[in-house]
């Protein structure tokens, strides 16, 4: 996982959403939480911006910071010149002032780094005979083509970024300061911990802004005009571009933001598509005052950020020492990803498993974050996903199973809206009723097979029934029929369970036991006058027999 970007594994509620919005998927699911797969992530930052839940945390860097006040040395801060848009109307001088008073010796802006890069770059267009050449300023499209695009890497250049090449400037004309990046991307703390000693350390506008706040600094409203500050554009779609001198060498100059734009731009550059082409890409949307670290009421505003920066951006370049190409110089590995293509075999297996058994169930619809169901299987296979994140398969399975206990469920079972529609009738409730096939009913009032009465007094008075037998006549059966109101999903809910043959067992008792009644009737009856003659004879009392076979025609009468 990328150190600087961590994930808070109690607050992930397995929604799926940073992978829908990760433009490489380098997110794995296991035991329901998401974890950032590190040699795939390009820190874009996009599953920061887009999780429900704030379970992805950006590491802070501001103790280390403080570390590094407390140092001796001096610390200045390179400020990324999207802050103008970040801290509304704050120029460069109001700037420096509050942040001086963190106990910061100096405050620079990093367009300063920008005006280097980008002479080098024309430099390169001019000299170097170069076909295609990628700028190399944002770190998280370098990290795109290094271990997703290898093919691309000669078309990279091969030059550091603004802010390395600021803080290489600042460390030249002081030796012994320590150096801090302050912007908007997640990117520039793993760019900084990977090329180790230009940049000290990391802040996010984000991070700055609590700091200020904890010392109650605020920012003064001013906004301060530098003529030679054309390189303030960098931080906007097209912005380095609008800072070079044009058609250099006969090149093409494109401009590209957005990771999935740029992956196809890579695409045609590996392709030969792409030719004689200088191309700028930037892989925020709307570029760096897109970035993921701008405060957060500003990631839906570039247009009015944009307007800012070109307000604040003057109209030619920092005056800078230009340095040597080799001290701009910088190399990009190619970053190997551990996860090799499955075969065929094993891809048609799981997708036989997530119930994709020919290509028309393939539906492709990206719930679970990946673009096709055959990425989906071969993410399952590298160890990335799980089957049960298809939202179809789970709906089939959900839907299998509830059906296999409805329809075989010996009581007969009968969903209606609340408009007393029939939604769903199993298999006894059909027979029970002599219904051919549930599609004969389905969306027909209830009248047509039950008495609506108990329905409606259910559902007037919000009291359910509860095995209230009943006899329908149409039907010829005794049911004990139970009604359930479901108030959150607006239906009403119905079980019977089929009572018949009970309650013919009931009457057929009855009827012997009436039988025997009268039986025994007639033999007390009978007994009582011999035994009245016999006593009248022997002079004796009947009145002893005469109890006992009264009780136990009182017992034949409970039976």
């Amino acid at each position: 996982m990328p150190n600087c970007l961590t994930l808070k594994k109690s607050n992930c509620k397995n929604c799926y959403k940073c992978i829908r919005n990760c433009p490489v998927k380098a997110i794995r699911f296991s035991g329901n939480q998401a974890h950032i797969i590190g040699n795939e992530c390009i820190l874009c930052g996009q599953c920061f911006v887009v999780c429900p839940q704030d379970a992805k945390q950006i590491v802070d860097e501001t103790e280390k910071v403080k570390v590094l006040l407390q140092s001796g040395d001096p610390v200045i801060v390179s400020l990324a010149p999207s802050f103008v848009a970040n801290y509304d109307g704050v120029g460069i001088d109001t700037m420096r002032e509050a942040i001086k008073k963190l106990g910061f010796a100096e405050v620079e802006e990093t367009a300063i780094g920008a005006t280097i890069v980008k002479k080098e770059y024309e430099r390169m267009l001019r000299e170097d005979n170069r076909d295609v050449i990628i700028s190399s300023c944002c770190h998280s499209i370098n990290l795109l083509i290094q271990k997703h695009y290898p093919q691309a890497l000669q078309y990279l250049a091969d030059v550091v970024s603004p802010m390395q090449a600021h803080c290489l400037d600042i460390k030249k004309r002081y030796p012994n300061a320590k150096t801090v990046f302050v912007g908007p991307c997640v990117a520039k703390k793993d760019e900084a911990e990977h090329y180790a000693g230009i940049v000290d350390a990391v802040l996010t506008f984000e991070e700055l802004t609590r700091w200020l706040e904890e010392k109650e600094i605020v920012l003064d409203v001013r906004l301060d005009k530098t003529e030679n500050s054309r390189a303030r554009f960098f931080p906007t779609t097209g912005g380095v571009l609008k800072t070079m001198e044009p058609e250099i060498g006969g090149y093409t100059y494109l401009a590209l933001d957005g990771v999935d734009n740029c992956i196809a731009a890579l695409k045609d550059i590996i392709s030969g598509n792409i030719r004689k082409c200088f191309v700028e890409m930037s892989a925020c949307t709307g570029s760096c005052i897109g970035g993921p670290v701008m405060e957060k009421y500003h990631r839906t505003e570039t247009v009015r950020d944009y307007i800012m920066i070109a307000k604040y951006a003057g109209e030619k370049d920092f005056e800078v020492e230009q340095p040597s190409v080799s001290d701009l110089a910088k190399h990009f590995e190619y970053i190997e990803r551990r996860n090799a293509m499955p075969p065929e075999i094993e891809i048609q297996n799981i997708l036989r498993q997530m119930g994709k058994t020919s290509p028309a169930q393939e539906l492709n619809c990206g719930s679970c974050g990946y673009n096709t169901c055959r990425e989906k299987a071969i993410a399952i296979i590298q160890g990335k996903a799980e089957i049960s994140m298809c939202l179809p398969y789970l709906k089939d399975k959900a839907e299998s199973f509830s059906d296999t206990i409805v329809n075989n469920s010996p009581n007969g079972l009968i969903v209606l809206n609340e408009n007393l529609e029939v939604q769903q009738i199993n298999r006894s409730a059909r027979r029970m009723m002599n219904i051919r096939s549930a599609s004969d009913v389905l969306g027909d009032q209830v009248i047509r097979i039950l008495d609506p009465a108990p329905f409606l007094k259910v559902l007037r008075s919000g009291r359910g029934i509860s095995d209230e037998r009943i006899y329908l006549a149409e039907y010829n059966r005794f049911v004990e029929q139970s009604i359930v109101h479901d108030a959150d999903s607006h239906l009403l809910i119905t079980i019977m369970r089929d009572v018949t043959d009970e309650q013919n067992e009931r009457e057929k008792k009855e009827s012997i036991s009436r039988q025997t009644i009268e039986v025994a009737d007639k033999v007390v009856d009978k007994q009582m006058r011999i035994v009245q003659e016999i006593a009248s004879l022997l002079g004796e009392t009947a009145a002893e027999t005469k109890i006992a076979l009264a009780k136990l025609k009182e017992f034949i009468q409970d039976e």
